[in-house]
């Protein structure tokens, strides 16, 4: 079966989180993803503990589907060999601070003359223009300066980050999107363009609902912890054996909740009847619903309400999750060689995306590369012995 992207052919430049996460989307579904590492190698390789076989967790979980090469960019002959790569590529995928590139010579201005079909993405922290253009970013900070930071977090705790790293995950989903995007116009234009997504915009991009609500109201959200600005309930309880998180968009909802709660009269209640009115009293209301679940087994009230169509899940640790017959069925733990990772959330009816190489080591696929480049193994040689193809990693320049 061939995968919906096989054919295309991405050059990837970038480290860390955001462009590892895009080239491995890309790649998942059948991009052939060349990823060239610096002398030092993707500082995530060193991200750990855990590690087996010299990888770390964290670089092994946005890093499949794809072979690595280094190169020494900062070299005039490395990037003679990444034109070279580029002959054949459709996409140039680099995450480089702002005029890093340019520097080399090798900015989008440059390349789109020798490659007028390529498209040139650029993930960053902020952009290269405006006040803070051009400055590095991380996820946390990117969180902190977007207001995400803000309005997550209940108010004994305060402010805290979001638990995985949001933004830069989800600037890694726009940034796949935004190469589609441009491959797609490519079909009617012919021509490629330059693409840049930067996890400020992102960070910015998911304030929902607490920006449109600031916009409506002029009121700065308040720290809320599991509950919902706009709906109530939604939030989590504690039942006699875990927590649960219960949801009710509508009236219909709420009411199937109440019935299965054992107070159906709750529904009627004219403080809980209607969303606007829960939602001034979502005090009283969560604890009628907390006194109602202190008996209850978390998992079979999850069941139960599901089956009634009313949003409700027990709330469930990561090796609970990655054991559930449900995330087995739906094929989103893979396993191949000895490696572990999440499943691929998108489900094509033809075709469908694969794992079919497992995270490389550094520099595994070097040679091949530069054979399938053209390169002679006397010239693929010399590239070794002047330090711009390498072998092993070099230390971080402090």
């Amino acid at each position: 079966m061939t995968e919906s992207l096989a054919g295309i052919k991405v050059v990837d430049l970038s480290r860390v989180l955001g462009g590892p996460f895009c080239s491995q989307i890309l790649g998942d579904h059948g991009a052939e993803i060349v990823k060239v590492e610096p002398p030092q190698g993707d500082e995530t390789r060193e991200w750990g503990p855990p590690f087996k076989d010299g990888l770390s967790s964290y670089y092994v979980g946005v890093n499949r589907n794809k072979e690595s090469i280094a190169l020494d960019l900062s070299q005039a002959r490395g990037r003679e060999v990444l034109f070279r790569l580029l002959d054949r590529a459709d996409v140039l995928l680099e995450n480089f601070k702002t005029g890093t590139m340019e520097r080399w010579g090798i900015g989008y201005e440059t390349l789109k003359e020798r490659f007028p079909r390529l498209v040139h993405c650029r993930v960053s922290g902020f952009g290269a223009d405006g006040p803070l253009g051009g400055l590095p970013g991380y996820d946390a900070v990117a969180q902190a300066l977007s207001g995400l930071i803000s309005i997550n977090g209940k108010p004994e705790s305060g402010p805290v980050r979001m638990g995985v790293p949001i933004v830069d995950l989800c600037t890694g989903m726009y940034a796949a999107m935004g190469i589609l995007m441009a491959l797609l116009e490519r079909e009617r234009s012919g021509r490629g363009q330059f693409l840049e997504v930067a996890l400020y915009d992102t960070g910015i991009s998911i304030l929902h609902p607490h920006a449109p609500n600031y916009f409506m109201s002029e009121k700065d959200p308040e720290l809320t912890g599991d509950s919902h600005p706009n709906l109530a309930p939604y939030s989590q309880y504690p039942t006699a054996t875990r927590n649960i998180f219960m949801g009710a968009g509508n009236n219909r909802q709420f009411r199937r909740m109440c019935e299965e709660l054992g107070k159906p009269e709750l529904a009627d209640d004219p403080r809980f009847s209607v969303n606007t009115e829960r939602n001034k009293n979502r005090a009283l209301l969560n604890a009628e619903l907390g006194h109602l679940l202190a008996r209850r087994d978390a998992e079979e009230v999850s069941r139960k309400l599901l089956a009634k169509g009313v949003p409700a899940g027990a709330v469930l640790h990561i090796p609970e999750v990655v054991s559930h017959p449900h995330t087995r069925h739906r094929g989103m733990v893979v396993e191949k060689d000895g490696y572990r990772g999440t499943g691929i959330p998108i489900k094509f009816s033809r075709t469908a995306g694969s794992v079919r190489s497992t995270p490389p080591q550094f520099g595994a696929s070097t040679r091949a590369i530069l054979r399938k480049a053209g390169y002679s193994e006397d010239e693929i040689e010399a590239l070794f012995r002047e330090g711009i193809a390498v072998a092993e990693r070099r230390p971080v320049k402090e």
